[in-house]
């Protein structure tokens, strides 16, 4: 299939192909005699699992280096891996939540002084040293 099929089939864009392609994400695709890219099945799967495994926000470099993998043979091994780093992106999105939680807290805070007519405080002066997580 060519690069426009492929990118509709996966959602994605002929200039993300061309992108992962050129910086050695995805190895060349065939040619035909015209030299248009011709995708295989197997090129397809392998594009899936990449995009698939970049929308959990894996590093690209990894999420190629794994797909590569499984394209070798080798998806027990990819597996293994993939366990690996979802416990460290899960314990990485834990963190950013409780970041962001305590982000909504301040900025309510902050909007309940501002409607009580009260003037903005200096806001990095006002951080958990002085008002802790009870805010």
């Amino acid at each position: 299939m060519r690069i426009r099929s492929l990118a509709d089939r996966l959602g994605t864009t002929p200039h993300a192909i061309r992108y992962y392609e050129r910086h050695g994400f995805l190895p060349a695709p065939a040619r035909t005699g015209n030299r248009y890219r011709e995708y295989s099945d197997s090129d397809a799967d392998r594009l899936r699992l990449l995009l698939g495994l970049r929308q959990l926000d894996l590093p690209l470099e990894q999420a190629a280096e794994l797909a590569g993998m499984c394209a070798e043979g080798r998806c027990d091994e990819v597996s293994v891996e993939l366990r690996a780093a979802i416990g460290e992106k899960r314990a990485e999105l834990r963190r950013r939540l409780e970041e962001m939680s305590y982000l909504d807290r301040r900025l309510a805070h902050l909007e309940g002084d501002l409607a009580a007519g009260e003037p903005p405080r200096p806001l990095i002066a006002l951080g958990k040293e002085v008002h802790g997580d009870a805010m």
